[in-house]
């Protein structure tokens, strides 16, 4: 109708009622009741101090940047009048971005709402509200009206996208943190509690039964495992799990309480939940105890692939596992469809990993035996082969290979110590090398390449701010080393060497100038500047 264009036009033409009254904002008055040098919207400075102003320090104030229209303020000096003087005036500025805010219409996050301060009247309100050892900040118009929509009607289909809170059947699911939950994200958190053996059957926080008692939209949260802690720290995994194990006063002790909680989620590659499961870490308390610490975690796991440890989060941390992986079978395909598919089965954990030393160091006896490779740390290992007449040549040079490689050795490598399969430039292919040594062992009718060394070099660099580097690993290189060996006489044996190693190179480039991590102030201090101290 026209009435409702018309309406709709003037609401787009007419900017959004200003909520910060800009001529009265003034960064730069930092004295009370003084005037500050240079400081031209300082309500404190009058005409003649104006007049001794050499520029305008804040020469435009403004509100909020990213609103499409808004007023400002300018400020600025005459200097031709005599004495000089100080111009104001006030204009309307419009934003030129096509990215703007029209209104402001969320009014609580446009002020600091003060804290209640404590009297006699709400005094024990107060301590009713904030006494105990946890307490909700969420101020009340964050509560969910269920009363007024069906929360099934918030997200129709079930999908979410990255960092959505998880929604459940009467709010969303809560870690005791200043955030709900996010979809996808991995978090862990700790709390203090207090409790007392007396009450804790009535403490909601400390039953199986709070963190179960709801679903996420249509799935059910289900038990996965309990395990019951000892007073003296030692923990069992109970048989079953499909008992609820409420909190229990037996011989002054509360038992089955809460102490840990996690949860696992697992999704479809469309962002649908199609299970939740909570695993419980269950213990006792005595009267002497006041108060208990509970952890809290939550990870999600996309169906139909395993959970992989990471090694950091993003960069690596020294002394964690390094992370690597192959390509399926059936290569080439779409880069998409391979990193997506990419099979992280160098062993069961994903891990690059090295020929582990044995205390007899024999070679066909430690086959087999693997050690991961930690980031950040050299390594070396080693064993000694045994050569007769009669070992032949191609069956040995296969067996040494997968001595100093392995069953399976990894194309790639993650950048990341959180590196995800699908993300296809945060995997660093391989570089195979080969060199051949010219000594000569006398073994075999006809001279045999035999590889004796495995040398891994891992080149990483300082990723991010230089406040908080990250460990980013930018090239690996294998490189294997062969010797030739020829016939030995009969009834002869000799013993070789084989040895694996691992270097890791820092190839950070420095700071450029003017980029520095900390200052540096050139000053002397008076020699009696600690005076009369030492």
């Amino acid at each position: 109708p026209p009435e409702i264009r018309a309406a709709a036009r003037a609401r787009t033409h007419s900017g959004p009622a200003p909520v910060t009254d800009v001529a009265k904002l003034c960064v730069c008055d930092l004295l009370v009741a003084q005037c500050d040098v240079n400081c031209c919207c300082d309500p404190d400075c009058s005409a003649a101090d104006f007049s001794l102003f050499t520029t305008c320090s804040v020469p435009i104030v403004t509100g909020d940047s990213r609103l499409c229209s808004q007023k400002a303020a300018i400020y600025s000096l005459d200097v031709e009048a005599n004495p000089p003087e100080r111009k104001f005036k006030l204009i309307d500025q419009v934003n030129p971005s096509v990215f703007c805010i029209h209104a402001t219409n969320y009014k609580q996050a446009l002020y600091f709402s003060s804290p209640e301060m404590p009297i006699s009247e709400n005094f024990d309100q107060l301590l009713k509200q904030f006494g105990s050892a946890s307490f909700s900040a969420e101020p009340d118009s964050w509560n969910m009206n269920t009363d007024a929509q069906n929360p099934s009607d918030v997200n129709e289909t079930y999908r979410y996208e990255y960092g959505v809170p998880i929604q459940t059947v009467d709010a969303f699911l809560r870690l005791p943190s200043p955030f709900f939950p996010g979809f996808l994200v991995n978090q862990a958190t700790k709390c203090t509690r207090s409790v007392s053996v007396e009450k804790c059957a009535n403490i909601q926080a400390v039953s199986m039964l709070f963190y179960i008692n709801s679903s996420i939209l249509a799935v059910n949260i289900t038990v996965q495992s309990i395990v019951v802690q000892s007073l003296n720290g030692m923990r069992t995994l109970l048989n079953g799990s499909n008992v609820l194990r409420l909190p229990l006063i037996v011989d002054e002790l509360c038992i089955n309480t809460v102490l840990g909680v996690s949860y696992h989620i697992t999704y479809t590659d469309a962002g649908e939940i199609i299970e939740a499961a909570a695993s419980f870490v269950l213990g006792a308390i005595n009267k002497e105890v006041l108060s208990i610490q509970q952890s809290f975690e939550i990870s999600f796991t996309q169906v139909n692939t395993k959970p992989v440890p990471l090694s950091g989060n993003p960069g690596y941390v020294v002394g964690l596992p390094i992370r690597a992986g192959f390509r399926p079978q059936g290569y080439p395909f779409p880069v998409e469809i391979l990193f997506a598919a990419l099979v992280l089965n160098t062993n069961k954990y994903s891990q690059l990993t090295i020929l582990q030393s044995t205390s007899n160091q024999d070679c066909l006896a430690a086959q087999g035996t693997r050690t991961p490779i930690l980031f950040g740390y050299n390594m070396i290992s080693g064993c000694k082969l045994r050569i007769t007449a009669g070992m032949k040549c191609q069956p040995l040079t296969q067996t040494l290979l997968d001595l100093l490689k392995g069953q399976s050795f990894p194309e790639y490598v993650a950048s990341f110590g959180n590196s995800q399969a699908q993300n296809v430039l945060d995997w660093v292919p391989i570089t195979h090398l080969h060199t051949s040594e010219q000594r000569i062992y006398n073994a075999f009718q006809s001279s045999c390449q035999i590889p004796v060394s495995l040398e891994i070099e891992v080149k990483w660099t300082k990723y991010g701010s230089l406040l908080n580097p990250q460990a980013r690993i930018v090239n690996v290189t294998a490189r294997i080393t062969t010797t030739t060996a020829k016939r030995l006489p009969s009834g002869r044996e000799r013993t070789i060497p084989i040895t694996s190693s691992v270097v890791f190179t820092d190839i950070s480039s420095p700071a450029e100038p003017g980029y520095k991590a900390w200052p540096t102030i050139n000053a002397k201090l008076p020699f009696d500047f600690f005076f009369p101290f030492v």
